[in-house]
């Protein structure tokens, strides 16, 4: 069996929606600060740097060699992830079940305020023959999705809004958040319509910050113990693609989140994930995404999630909290650096360093990441501590 691998070290800055006074650098190195201490090592220690970014995104090419020195990485082998940071974390936990590794850190940073014209990036991401040339905003494809999960399911606009209230209103008791509001599922709806029936209430803002976690191969701990901070075990990880034509998904499911939690559970041993784990942090980068990857996940039947979340089943206090950092609605969209922002979430939960909006008795999480518009690309991470 692989050796599991262990989050010994956590550093981040707060989500904000700019940050002028800062560059990428020196976001990324004040998160890498608090991770090493947090850790009780020196970078000199670390073997191995996952660093998830795309050029797209980051307006320049390479951008991974723009990131060693803040990292302490100098030197060091550098590898870029150019996907969400839950499959950045599956590349580096394959890297330390070699045996070959010690310790390994992942960083992820988010300037989405740099971006001046965001969807001409996601444009770039559609067929190049058959959709591109068409020249519609990359929303209408959450628009498209948003409508066929609803029609398909039976759950509601209304319910889809009620996702948005809950989320921002829960960001309320997390000082990481960029967007907590008191917010309403009345006033989601009466928010402006982007791409029919998503509104932009519906959508998740970009928000700047940076995340640095550094893990460690479980053989190692003994050693580390004494200085690193408590470790969060990282039990199963799944990650997967659906197919990048939007003509030939099936758009009433997330069929990249169905394959890589079944991976994912595989992996941990879980067989009813509605029992067998404590709470989760799901992608809602739109509001109805939320509930379509409830259901994928299998943490609702299809169609029932929408009826759970109103009965309250998913809100902090319910028998499944889901997103009780206030998901990427309350918290911000930082690109791929979000599906780290959820396994962060997840750990200071299983750690009991969540202040205000610390879950009770928890032991076991899940964090769920979505590439974004227009990809179909997902991976699903089982969390524990001892």
């Amino acid at each position: 069996m692989l050796e599991r691998a262990a989050i010994i070290g956590i550093g981040y800055t707060p989500l904000r929606p700019v940050s002028p006074e800062v560059s990428f650098r020196e976001l990324i190195f004040e998160a890498a600060v608090k991770a090493y201490a947090d850790a009780g090592i020196e970078p000199g220690q670390v073997s191995t740097f996952v660093s998830v970014t795309e050029d797209y995104v980051e307006g320049t090419a390479i951008a991974d060699e723009y990131v060693p020195d803040q990292l302490g990485a100098v030197l060091k082998p550098v590898h870029t992830i150019t996907t969400d940071g839950i499959t950045g974390i599956a590349s580096l936990v394959m890297q330390l079940a070699t045996e070959q590794l010690d310790i390994g850190v992942i960083e992820g940073h988010s300037k989405a305020s740099n971006i001046v014209h965001p969807a001409h990036i996601e444009a770039l991401a559609l067929d190049p023959i058959y959709a591109r040339p068409l020249a519609f905003h990359p929303r209408y494809v959450a628009g498209l999705e948003m409508r066929a999960f609803l029609e398909a399911t039976g759950n509601t606009e209304e319910q889809a809004a009620l996702v948005a209230a809950v989320n921002r209103r829960s960001a309320l008791r997390n000082p990481l958040a960029a967007y907590p509001a008191n917010l309403t599922a009345a006033d989601a709806l009466a928010s402006a319509p982007v791409a029919e029936p998503l509104k932009r209430g519906d959508i998740a803002q970009p928000a700047d910050g940076a995340i640095v976690l550094v893990l460690a191969r479980e053989s190692r701990l003994p050693q580390l113990a004494p200085k690193c901070g408590r470790p969060v075990f990282i039990d199963g990880i799944g990650w997967t693609q659906d197919t990048p034509n939007i003509e030939e998904r099936d758009l009433s499911r997330a069929v990249y989140a169905e394959k890589a939690a079944q991976m994912a559970y595989r992996r941990a041993g879980i067989t009813n994930p509605t029992a067998q784990l404590d709470f989760a942090e799901v992608d809602d980068t739109f509001s109805y995404k939320e509930l379509q990857h409830l259901e994928s996940l299998g943490l609702a039947r299809s169609g029932e999630s929408g009826r759970l979340l109103a009965e309250g089943r998913f809100s902090p206090g319910g028998a499944l909290p889901v997103n009780p950092s206030g998901g990427h609605l309350g918290c911000g969209y930082a690109y791929d650096m979000s599906g780290l922002r959820s396994v962060l979430e997840a750990a200071l939960q299983l750690r009991g360093q969540a202040g205000e909006r610390q879950l009770d008795g928890v032991r076991r999480g899940l964090a769920q990441s979505w590439r974004g518009l227009p990809t179909a690309t997902g991976a699903v991470a089982v969390l524990s501590r001892q």
